[in-house]
Formats: C-alpha cells, sequence, structure tokens
C-alpha cells in the first residue's frame, strides 16, 4: 500500500503542482502523468482508472484534476480516504482553483501534502491539524523579534536625545547674536532682527518681525495655479522675539529626514493630511465589495492591458446570525464574469441570484470585529479593450530647451467615478534639489531619496474632471519620466453589485445589514 505521488493536473494533462513520495526518476513520474488524460473517458462514474503497472486514483475539482498514483497493490479505500482529505486541503489554501490560483499557493499545497502523506503511507491527521502543523510558530523567533525592536527603538531614544543635546548646544551658543545665517543638511534658518525698539513705558522688544524661518524639506506644498513657488514664507507678525521657537526647526531630525530615516515626533497632525482608516464594522453583518484595477496605458497614447478582478466578502459579528443567505444584484454588464466560491449553491446563485452554502444547515463563520477580510462569497472578473473604460489617462510632455528640461503632465477624468487620494508618483533623474513646480492643480511632494515627484490630488469630480501640472529640471531624457504610477480610490464599482436582502434561514426577522463598496488601483502604470 505505497502513494507513489499526489498531484494536481489540468484537463488538458498540464501538470501544476505534483509530490512524489518514493524514489523515482523525473521521466518516469512525468510520463506517469502525461498518459493520465489519455485513459481518462468521459461519462464514466468511476474514480480510478488501473494501467499495467500502477493505479490512478483522481477527483474533478472544477477545471483541474486531484490525482493520486499508486501501486496495484495499494488499499483502493484507504486511498479515496487520503483523497478526500487532500481535496479539503486545496481550496483552503488556493483561493481561486484556476492554474494562477494553484501556482502562487504551490509551495502551501506541497507542505500541507506532506503531511498528510509520509513515505507513500496516510498519516492520521485532521484539515485542522494539517493547516496548525503549517503554520510553524515559534516562540524562540517571537522572543528574537522582540528583543531585536526593543534594541531598535532604544537606538532611535539615543538618538533623538543626542539630537537635543545638540541642537540645545548651538542655541546656548548663539544666543548672544542679533542676526546671522545659519545651515546645516538640507534645511536653512533665515533668522532676521528688524524694527527692534525700547518701548517707551518699559523695557522690552517692540511689535517688529521676529524670526523668519523657512525649511526645505520633503512635504506637500499647497501652492496656488501659475504661481512661481518661493523657498522663503512671510516672516509672521506680531511674535516679537522668542527665541524658544527654534526648536520647532530641530536641524538635525530635520537632516534626517531630507535622507529618508523615519523620525518619530510628537507632532499633532494638520487638518486633511491625515489618511482616513475604514471603521471596523458595528452591524451584525456587514458585506464588503471590492474591486482591484489593473491598467497599463501606453505613453504615446492606446492602452496595453485593462483587467478589472473583484470579490464579495461576508463579515458576521455574532453567531446566531450566521445561517443566512445573501440575496444580490448584478449591473448586467455583459463582459463580467461571475464565479462562486467551492461551498457555495451555484444553481441557487444561477437561477435566483442567491448566495447561500452547499449545505442549509451549516452557518457562515463568525469573526471579531477588527478583522478586515471577512469570508469570500463570490468572485468576478472583466477585461475590456475599450479605451472609454479607462478612469483616468494621463499625458506627459518632457521637452529640453536649453540646460532645461520642461515637463507638463495633465491627467483626464472619465465622469463614470469620482476618484478620492490621488496620486500620480512620477520617476526623475538624480537631482540635488527638488524640482521647480511652476504650475500646478492640487498639491505636490518630492521624495528626495527615491527621487519621486508625487501630485496629489485630494478629490475628482465634475468640478475638475481635467488638471495639470509643469515642472523644470535639467536637462534629461524624456524616458527618466516613465513609467508613471497611479493609485486612487473609489466609492463604486464597474459591476454595481448591491445587496438586495438578507434571508434567515431560520425565520424571523433579518439582521441588520450594511454594503461596503470599493474601487483601488493594484498596478496602475503609463509606460
Amino acid at each position: 500500500m505505497v502513494v507513489l505521488a499526489a498531484s494536481v493536473v489540468g484537463k488538458s494533462g498540464k501538470v501544476l503542482v505534483s509530490r512524489q513520495f518514493v524514489d523515482m526518476s523525473r521521466i518516469r513520474i512525468e510520463g506517469l502523468l502525461a498518459a493520465f488524460p489519455k485513459l481518462v473517458g468521459t461519462g464514466k462514474q468511476h474514480t480510478y482508472v488501473e494501467t499495467e503497472n500502477v493505479r490512478y486514483v483522481y477527483q474533478p475539482i472544477e477545471a483541474l484534476y486531484l490525482l493520486l498514483v499508486t501501486n496495484k497493490q495499494s488499499n483502493i479505500l484507504e486511498d479515496l480516504e487520503t483523497l478526500r482529505l487532500l481535496s479539503k486541503l486545496v481550496p483552503e489554501y488556493c483561493y481561486s482553483l484556476d492554474e494562477e490560483g494553484i501556482g502562487k499557493n504551490a509551495f502551501e499545497l506541497i507542505f500541507a501534502f506532506d503531511e498528510v502523506i509520509c513515505l507513500g503511507h496516510k498519516e492520521n491527521v485532521t484539515v485542522a491539524q494539517v493547516k496548525q502543523y503549517c503554520e510553524m510558530e515559534s516562540h524562540e523567533e517571537k522572543l528574537h523579534k522582540l528583543v531585536l525592536q526593543s534594541k531598535i527603538n532604544e537606538t532611535k531614544d539615543v538618538m533623538k536625545r543626542k539630537a537635543s543635546e545638540i541642537e540645545k548646544s548651538k542655541i546656548d551658543k548663539n544666543r548672544g547674536d542679533k542676526g546671522g545665517f545659519m545651515s546645516m543638511g538640507s534645511g536653512r534658518i533665515e533668522s532676521s532682527f528688524s524694527d527692534m525698539s525700547i518701548s517707551s513705558s518699559g523695557s522690552g522688544f517692540g511689535s517688529g518681525s521676529g524670526f523668519g524661518l523657512t525649511t526645505d524639506i520633503d512635504s506637500f506644498s499647497t501652492k496656488s495655479k501659475g504661481r512661481q513657488p518661493s523657498a522663503a514664507t512671510a516672516p509672521p507678525k506680531g511674535l516679537g522675539m522668542q527665541l524658544g521657537k527654534l526648536q520647532k526647526t530641530n536641524q538635525f531630525l530635520e537632516s534626517l529626514k531630507a535622507e529618508g530615516e523615519l523620525i518619530v515626533e510628537d507632532v499633532q497632525p494638520k487638518a486633511g493630511q491625515s489618511r482616513v482608516v475604514a471603521a471596523p464594522p458595528t452591524d451584525p453583518v456587514t458585506l464588503t465589495a471590492e474591486e482591484k484595477l489593473n491598467v497599463t496605458l501606453k505613453r504615446d497614447g492606446g492602452m496595453s492591458n485593462f483587467d478589472v478582478q473583484g470579490t464579495l466578502s461576508l463579515q458576521i459579528l455574532n453567531q446566531e446570525d450566521g445561517l443566512i443567505q445573501v440575496q444580490i444584484e448584478t449591473g448586467g454588464n455583459p463582459g463580467i464574469l461571475f464565479k462562486t466560491h467551492p461551498n457555495m449553491n451555484k444553481e441557487l446563485f444561477s437561477n435566483e441570484n442567491i448566495l447561500g452554502l452547499k449545505d442549509p444547515n451549516r452557518p457562515f463563520p463568525t469573526g471579531p470585529a477588527g478583522d478586515a477580510a471577512g469570508v469570500g462569497l463570490l468572485k468576478w472578473r472583466m477585461q475590456s479593450a475599450d479605451e472609454s473604460m479607462v478612469p483616468l489617462t494621463i499625458n506627459c510632455w518632457p521637452s529640453v530647451s536649453g540646460n532645461e528640461t520642461y515637463v507638463s503632465i495633465e491627467y483626464e477624468a472619465s465622469s463614470m467615478f469620482d476618484l478620492r487620494n490621488v496620486v500620480i508618483s512620477v520617476p526623475l533623474p538624480a537631482l540635488r534639489e527638488a524640482p521647480n513646480v511652476r504650475q500646478i492643480d492640487g498639491e505636490w511632494r518630492y521624495d528626495s531619496r527615491n527621487s519621486i515627484l508625487e501630485w496629489s490630488i485630494l478629490l475628482i469630480d465634475n468640478s475638475n474632471r481635467s488638471g495639470s501640472m509643469e515642472f523644470v529640471v535639467p536637462p534629461a531624457d524624456s524616458s527618466v519620466f516613465f513609467p508613471i504610477s497611479v493609485r486612487f480610490s473609489a466609492t463604486s464599482t464597474y459591476s454595481d453589485l448591491k445587496v438586495v436582502n438578507i434571508i434567515p434561514l431560520r425565520g424571523g426577522a433579518p439582521p441588520k445589514f450594511s454594503q461596503r463598496t470599493n474601487l483601488i488601483t493594484e498596478n496602475y502604470q503609463v509606460v
């Protein structure tokens, strides 16, 4: 009773994953697997095929075959039990039962097969035990990571303390000066005293301008359209001479920031700069429809790739709400292909657009409110060659004039979606200082470490379906400014999928539910 190999093959005979449990040459296993599709007949109810030397025990899994190759002396009942266990493991590790899903999780499947079969003999294990064995959690590894993180935090505290001591010594040294120029790293402080007078009523300085502070740091700069960006800001009025304010411009920390080091400071965030984080679900049932967009546009016009992949996931807070079915409504787009999870009732979905488990007595899994993944119910995909489906197009026009390169970039957004948190990242040649942004609709940020200019638009709606930016850099080849990467999100999707109703299987009132819809970019480039 020996299992020679466990494999996942396609209906055409293509081998996706194969694990051998006895010594055999590659030519022999390839020959055995290549002969299998020719032996499988159509319309037969058998799950095994015998040849002169071996026996094939197999089970169809959608468009694939899960196959065991055994010797003819093997107990076929035990082989069928082994095959049944492996058929439960494959969907646990592969979300999509196709070539792409199997290929992405090939090593996880091999590790799981090894836990089930050892030297050709089945181990007495369950699906839960196999998953636990494959996690391979190590207490020593966790302890090592905690110690390492503690050392990193301690080093950062020492660095900040040293930087504070250096800055304090410089302040004490320059306390008696009445003005001057001081520079360090990538930032500069330009301080001047003006209109300094003694008041007649007593001692003190008048209400003239104090310190004019400017700092060249990598941050979003809000500059109005058509206005020449200036490095210096107007001096604050009415502050007088306040030496303590110099602590806000810690030169050493700013120089570390300019080099790309992450410095954590206790600074209150400004309004509009904080990133919106999705709140955890509070309703008993939450359904999330998310689409990921993969688009590749050509710099000279046209499109080489347009792919949308969507998923519908379910989150249930309370266990008593697990026995339900979900009725949905699709937008009727003929280019979208829907595919249910293997545990879903496919006939119920195709006939009535209702998502329910094959076993109606089995509840959906429940999870904590912070579990953002949920349970996958449905997935869909759409591919198109129609350029009108692209939500955002980018045109880049670099031109060299003398010792400078003028780069004009414009965007045009479709009226299908209102785009949020749009960031257009343009690669630049290596620069000694930030580019000269002459005109922009929105905000910009220069990442000096990666030499990338990021153009940010908070919201694109009917008021700003098009916009432009113009900047100047030293002479450079036009290919330097590509590929341009784009990321954004939207609250509507191509599928226009809506949850109509929640059907309780035990009767009674349906639980309260909410639906979240999100469109995000996974890989959106202009090449």
